[in-house]
């Protein structure tokens, strides 16, 4: 069959199936609806074909497109049409997670596969009912037990729901830590000329920190720290030279003073002659 015949019948089985279909799923299922035909397509006839439906739907003129999310291709609506669609399934759109199973489930997303146990390490508290809600919800699965740890528990990890309901493809489209706290970095503190010396002492003391990848703190190194020491040093030679200039003043008046007391001492002359 030529693309152009093609591309018809994979717009209509994405369109009415229910889940994702990946590449594989519409071959075998053209092939299975023609299965007469002498010539089978191939997958990279779908693959050749699905591009171009893609680039089809990108085009304004369509309110939605084709994507690839929850593990399979799909048409979704587009984001800017986002509101209309939500007072159209308001209370669809208006069911949330709580902030535990939120808390539960970004744990399980990034330390995927994980223990309860390993979950309950991380959040400081008991995380059952939270893993019930997202079980009963299908936004995570069971994905067998881990025969390393004692008691071999149960180990978890994320569903195609999941995907699927956060418009990813698979958990390596999840954004990075780094990226998420981004913009919570601390801004180190900018030290100008002018300021006091304590003021300048204190942002020595008081080094700013940055949050990294995994969520430790490090200190971040400022370039006017350099500065600093070279005021400081400023002040220090400044005071070993006015220490220097008393002990030369306190010598000097040592001096005068021993001179006078010779003056001051009779001579054997001076005796003789009294």
């Amino acid at each position: 069959m030529e693309l152009s015949e093609i591309i018809p019948h994979i717009e209509a089985l994405i369109f009415a199936s229910e889940k994702p279909l990946t590449a594989v799923d519409i071959v075998e299922l053209i092939n299975t609806a023609f299965g007469f035909m002498e010539e089978r397509i191939s997958l990279d006839q779908v693959e050749s074909s699905v591009e171009g439906i893609k680039e089809k739907y990108q085009s304004e003129f369509y309110p939605f497109e084709l994507r690839q999310s929850g593990g399979g291709w799909q048409f979704l609506t587009k984001t800017a049409f986002y509101k209309t669609i939500a007072q159209l399934n308001g209370d669809k759109f208006l069911k949330r997670l709580s902030t535990a199973a939120l808390e539960t489930l970004a744990i399980i997303a990034y330390k995927q596969p994980v223990t309860k146990g390993e979950i309950e390490s991380i959040r400081g508290v008991n995380s059952d009912y939270s893993i019930q809600k997202l079980l009963e919800k299908e936004l995570i699965i069971i994905a067998g037990r881990n025969e390393h740890m004692p008691g071999k528990p149960l180990v978890y990890t994320t569903s195609k729901t999941f995907m699927d309901y956060f418009g990813i493809n698979s958990p390596a489209d999840l954004p990075k830590i780094k990226e998420v706290f981004a913009d919570q970095l601390i801004t180190p503190t900018v030290i100008r000329d002018g300021e006091g010396l304590a003021e300048r002492e204190g942002v020595i003391e008081d080094i700013p920190l940055a949050v990294t990848a995994d969520g430790s703190l490090v200190p971040v190194v400022i370039e006017a720290q350099s500065q600093d020491e070279e005021v400081i040093d400023e002040f220090e030679d400044a005071a070993d030279d006015e220490e220097g200039n008393e002990r030369g003043s306190e010598s000097s008046d040592d001096t005068d003073g021993s001179a006078k007391r010779k003056d001051d001492e009779p001579t054997a002359g001076d005796d003789a002659e009294q």
